[in-house]
């Protein structure tokens, strides 16, 4: 893997369609999977070892960091290949497992504690991303996308609903995409799961997941992401001791009350469109404000003033200034003021004051319709667009990776294989994220026949592991 000095500290381009061995061996040993297999060593006891664990493992692992389309070309490729084998301890090809005990083996994986330690693992290594580049995380997008998956044909298993603490089993989604105007203008309809996802970005590395029912709204499962991106990352440098995270951009499926109220409360910018509610009403009176002022504000929370001098009355609206943390408020001032034009109203709402009418708006009012940053300000389209960085991470995920496979059977063997998707497949997202890491401690090449060098994150990486 040869990544060039100019390209970006996680340059998803640069992955090789055929890693060779160099980059599979490093790659395996970025994942931090030791208390994994302890404990699945554990929960074998004194069984048959024919196949150890660690070769199961290695065999999730390859499949999704090959790109395989099945298990089956995955164990092909190991009858195959001598030197493959080698890597993940299979030390001949009468030694490389059978497709029905990977089956069962992801039956395991799919259950506790295993899932757990799957997105421990999944944490540490956002953990240790996050103390060596002191911008992941600043400015976040969330989504969710469908995850195709079939029901076990057995009765009483591990995804049956019945089943006390059981994993979520599939179900039917559906999600329609509506216009302006309200009108349904695309459906699409799926079998199996939902995948939530918040990612950097900047970096586009997936900072938190979870797999949900998809009759799961992503308003109910969005705070607990949250949650588990701060813990993922470390508190910043703010004289409040906020958390890295500074914004959040999400789509209207995000536009809860509940939501806006988590965000508020853990100081983090919410970017979220908000939900057509008021029907036949445009706008309404600022609270504080009565009919004889000329202040207003719509749906998506702009703030208006009227020109009542004009006839007929001519709205404008207001210049924002800024977002008073301290006081919770968002400062407005008269746009004619601010932008320097002629106003007829002049006389009557600026006599006597330098900059104008000035209005501030307590967000407490409805942190719906008044966040941190305005829906009708050139910061919030800009911090909008970061939602695109979700859809490439999708992508790669569900296409690049496998996660929508569509063929797995069974709840446990879907979270199996989910969880190494993330670290790799299988078993999370231990491939996103070890392939993430492994782009971020990869020497840089300097010109045509310059030497390659590490960077300072580099060079970090290679000191924790190596410690």
């Amino acid at each position: 893997m040869r990544v060039a000095m100019t390209k970006p500290l996680f340059a998803w381009d640069c992955l090789e369609d055929s890693p060779n061995l160099k980059t599979i061996r490093e790659f395996l040993a970025a994942v931090p999977d030791g208390k994994l297999l302890e404990a699945l060593r554990n929960w074998r006891g004194h069984g048959q070892d024919k196949y150890p664990v660690h070769t199961l493992w290695g065999t999730l692992l390859l499949t999704v960091l090959l790109r395989h389309p099945s298990i089956e070309a995955c164990l092909a490729d190991l009858r195959r290949n001598e030197a493959l084998r080698w890597l993940i301890g299979i030390e001949s090809e009468a030694r490389v497992p059978k497709p029905w005990n990977i089956s069962r083996f992801q039956v395991v994986l799919g259950q506790e504690p295993h899932l757990s330690l799957l997105r421990e693992m999944f944490d540490t290594m956002v953990q240790t991303l996050g103390e060596v580049v002191p911008d992941l995380g600043t400015h976040t997008a969330g989504d969710a996308t469908g995850l195709n998956a079939r029901r076990s044909r057995k009765k009483n298993t591990s995804d049956a609903s019945d089943v006390p603490d059981a994993l979520p089993a599939p179900a039917g989604g559906r999600k329609e995409y509506k216009d302006d105007d309200g009108k349904v203008t695309k459906v699409v309809e799926w079998f199996g799961y939902k995948l939530h996802l918040l990612v950097d970005v900047r970096h586009e590395v997936i900072l938190a997941y979870r797999v949900s029912s998809t009759k799961r709204g992503d308003n109910e499962e969005l705070p607990a992401l949250v949650e588990q991106a701060q813990a993922n990352l470390p508190e910043g440098r703010s004289p409040l001791g906020s958390r890295r995270i500074e914004t959040l951009a999400y789509d209207k499926a995000a536009d809860d009350t509940k939501v806006h109220q988590r965000l508020h409360d853990a100081r983090i910018k919410p970017v979220i469109q908000n939900r057509a509610l008021w029907t036949g009403e445009p706008e309404r009176m600022l609270p504080g404000h009565d009919g004889n002022s000329n202040i207003v504000h719509d749906e998506r929370g702009t703030v208006y003033c009227y020109d009542k001098v004009s006839d007929p009355p001519v709205r404008h609206p207001m210049a924002y200034i800024g977002h008073e943390a301290a006081r919770g408020t968002l400062k407005y001032r008269c746009p004619a003021m601010h932008e320097g034009w002629p106003c007829p109203s002049q006389n009557r709402c600026n006599a006597g004051k330098t900059y104008g009418l000035t209005v501030r708006v307590k967000q407490e009012i409805d942190l719906r319709r008044f966040p941190s940053i305005p829906r009708a300000t050139k910061q919030f389209e800009r911090r909008y667009k970061g939602r695109t960085a979700v859809e490439r991470v999708n992508a790669r995920v569900k296409i690049f990776w496998g996660a929508d496979d569509g063929n797995v059977i069974g709840a446990a063997r879907f979270h199996a294989q989910v969880g190494t998707v993330m670290v790799s497949n299988p078993a999370g997202f231990a491939v996103h994220i070890g392939l993430a890491t492994l782009l971020a401690s990869a020497p840089r090449r300097e010109g045509t026949l310059g030497k390659m060098r590490l960077s300072p994150i580099a060079k970090a990486l290679h000191e924790k592991r190596a410690g």
